[in-house]
């Protein structure tokens, strides 16, 4: 009997070592660096515009050859100001935003061929991504020397009197979509290049939501001077006039170049 628990214990230990070779080896660790701009009512169609420095990391564990699992961190900033626009009417509205983004997305790759590690038949393939996730923003603004941080002015009125809406979160959700590139370096590594679109459920990355103006006098009796003057930097100063289009939500975009190695040893198909 103890010959028998023995040799029961051997062989789950022997499927436990397997499943941890497996595990690694279809796992991979790397580094990504690319850059991340913004659309959205202060920049509605121009591509690569304002686009800033972002990084991370990410996780990989190949199902098969077609499909890949994917998780991901990403550090970027997104940012926008009307006085660059080549649209006199974003001219005259003036107004102005940052924001740093910090993601988590967890998703799928999917590859057009089957890839392989090290393989000269199979060494490189396109892919489509896609993914949910969620992301912490903080619209600011530049003003009288300083970065001022734009929910807590509540510059549209939310959680006065006159509006009952709430101030929007600074926590959302995003569905990250994309294709990219993979190419193998050999059995131990791959570098990636994709670019992936994120489709957010806010309209306040840029603190701006409301088709209109909300009135300044209100702002100055229930939230601060400085609500109503950010509320509405026009040049023209007209209250009246159109603030942002709340009809459509705001985007953001990632195009980078990732490194990855694998965690373990051990053949490149992954069936």
């Amino acid at each position: 009997m103890k010959k028998v628990f023995l040799f029961m214990l051997l062989v789950l230990a022997f499927q436990i070592q397997a499943q941890r070779r497996t595990f690694f080896s279809r796992s991979e660790l790397g580094l990504t660096l690319g850059q991340t701009y913004y659309l959205g009512d202060l920049n509605p169609y121009q591509q690569f515009k304002n686009a800033h420095l972002a990084f991370g990391a990410i996780y990989r564990y190949n199902l098969n050859n077609r499909l890949t699992f994917r998780f991901n961190y990403l550090h970027g900033k997104v940012s926008a100001a009307d006085s660059l626009s080549p649209y006199p009417l974003l001219v005259n509205r003036n107004l102005s935003f940052q924001s740093p983004i910090n993601e988590v997305a967890a998703g799928l790759e999917f590859h057009f061929v089957p890839f392989q590690f090290g393989s000269s038949r199979y060494p490189a393939t396109a892919y489509l991504l896609a993914q949910v996730g969620a992301f912490r923003m903080n619209p600011q603004t530049f003003y009288n020397g300083a970065w001022q941080d734009l929910q807590v002015l509540a510059t549209e009125g939310q959680g006065t009197t006159a509006n009952s809406q709430k101030p929007y979160n600074l926590n959302q959700l995003c569905v990250p979509l994309g294709m990219g590139l993979k190419v193998s370096l050999g059995k131990m590594a791959t570098i990636n290049l994709d670019v992936s679109i994120r489709k957010t459920f806010t309209d306040y990355l840029d603190d701006v939501g409301s088709d209109t103006y909300f009135d300044p006098q209100i702002l100055e009796d229930e939230v601060s001077d400085l609500a109503a003057v950010l509320s509405n930097q026009s040049l023209d100063g007209n209250r009246f006039g159109k603030r942002g289009t709340s009809s459509t939500k705001d985007w953001y975009v990632y195009t980078g170049a990732t490194l990855t190695v694998r965690l373990g040893k051990g053949g490149g198909c992954f069936y």
